[in-house]
């Protein structure tokens, strides 16, 4: 196999000298594992990969994260001093999967296959991989996106330890940049105009978690200040902007304007006023913010300040979450838009966020009770000799489906945690529940 085949590392390869031609991503990939950022749980003293790499171990593994999150340069590093080949599931089929094991056959020495979105392989294929992956013909890493408890068959998934990388946040990503800007062999030191702080926060956020995207974002950013900006500026709030091809917000460094936005558009659906929500929306959104984000705001919103005032506003809550999950950017807004308009005008009522929080605190008060001997499960002959189950009447067979005994334990007998408004389709629910709180015996009394 001709050697512009292979990628080699460690003794049969030098990633040291950085092609200057090839993008700043792949010239900034870490050397070593002390260079990679945002992955202390995985490699930190003591972690179950850095005890492998430590003991000289290297078993079949897949890697699961989010894009740009270090998956193929984890690789590349715990494959160093190996023979690496890297193929993409996308591209592969079986006949390039049995061409790589017939060369690792052929070859002196351990041969690290590396499989790029290995969830992307058929079945067939991976069918194809298992039999050498057993023999250890080769080494697998795989790398993928996906839960590979879902995507990798089962006895493939049995051979290989999983780790799972963790989606970098702006401070690991903001490290990065930084080394970038400083880097005089493989970054932008050498001529590359001064990137302030704010800027490097701003390319961090708009990055959403992904490295390569960063690093892409700054070196876009630095060639557009070379291009339009005046010689020796500072890399401008424009020249970023231009490279995201969105706005980007620009924060404090604690991300204070953030928080003060989120905040607004909570109170702003809390005070039905949905102009003044759908206009925070936006400035979320507008400043590169994961929409996903603000869906799992507004599903939380549906549950602790609509509650059952209006039973539909969950269920739409939810269901723009899986839209703009599904169907993603630009349209995701539209869902999105939707859900808060309807959260807006909605009735509201916390009765269910005081009600558990009222019995968080009876839970902390009082610790674990005993559960009454009626609702306990008796599946042995001498749980039900004990008492387990006795009394227990099915509420289905009962005249109106309501039995009146009480179930909380003794100690707690009476107590109301849940009391709804008058708020909507709650009140309803308050004119039941106060009835049934009238004929509720008491522990001890006759329930009937």
């Amino acid at each position: 196999m001709p050697p512009e085949s292979l990628e080699l590392f460690g003794e049969r390869g030098d990633p040291t000298r950085p092609d200057p031609r090839a993008p700043l991503a792949e010239r900034m990939r870490p050397r070593e594992l002390s260079e990679v950022v945002g992955q202390d749980r995985l490699l930190r003293p003591g972690a179950a990969l850095r005890a492998l790499v430590d003991a000289g171990e290297l078993p079949s593994l897949i890697l699961w994260g989010p894009p740009g999150s270090g998956k193929t340069t984890l690789a590349r590093l715990l494959a160093r001093g190996h023979r690496f080949v890297a193929l993409s599931a996308v591209m592969a089929g079986v006949k390039e999967i049995r061409a790589a094991i017939e060369e690792a056959r052929r070859v002196r020495g351990r041969t690290v296959l590396f499989l790029d979105e290995i969830h992307r392989l058929n079945r067939a294929q991976q069918d194809a991989l298992l039999p050498h992956v057993e023999a250890g013909t080769v080494t697998l890493i795989g790398a993928t996106t996906e839960n590979p408890s879902f995507e990798v068959i089962a006895p493939l998934l049995s051979r290989a330890r999983v780790f799972v990388l963790e989606r970098l946040d702006e401070e690991a990503l903001a490290s990065l940049l930084r080394r970038a800007t400083q880097d005089p062999e493989r970054g932008l030191a050498a001529g590359g105009p001064e990137v302030p702080d704010e800027m490097i926060a701003a390319i961090a956020h708009a990055a959403d978690g992904d490295a390569r995207r960063a690093l892409g974002l700054l070196e876009t950013a630095v060639a557009i200040q070379r291009e339009t900006g005046p010689a020796g500026a500072p890399l401008s709030e424009s020249a970023v902007r231009e490279a995201a091809g969105r706005a980007v917000l620009l924060h404090d460094r604690d991300r204070e304007e953030h928080y003060n936005v989120v905040s607004a558009l909570i109170k702003s659906l809390r005070a039905s006023d949905p102009d003044a929500a759908l206009y925070y929306a936006a400035r979320m959104l507008a400043a590169g913010e994961d929409p996903l984000f603000l869906a799992r705001r507004l599903v939380i919103f549906a549950a602790e300040d609509v509650g059952n005032a209006e039973p539909q506003a969950l269920s739409l809550a939810t269901s723009a979450f899986l839209a703009v999950e599904r169907i993603g950017m630009p349209e995701g807004r539209i869902p999105l838009a939707q859900a808060v308009t309807f959260l807006a005008c909605a009735p509201k009522s916390n009765a269910a966020y005081v009600g558990i929080a009222r019995a968080g605190a009876l839970v902390e008060q009082h610790g674990s009770l005993p559960v009454p001997m009626h609702l306990r499960n008796a599946p042995t002959g001498l749980m039900k000799h004990l008492g387990y189950g006795r009394g227990y009447e099915y509420p289905h067979n009962a005249p109106d489906r309501f039995v009146a005994r009480a179930n909380l334990p003794e100690p707690l007998a009476g107590a109301s945690l849940y009391e709804p408004t008058r708020e909507g389709a709650e009140a309803a629910l308050a004119d039941r529940l106060a009835d049934w709180r009238k004929r509720r015996a008491k522990p001890g009394e006759d329930a009937s």
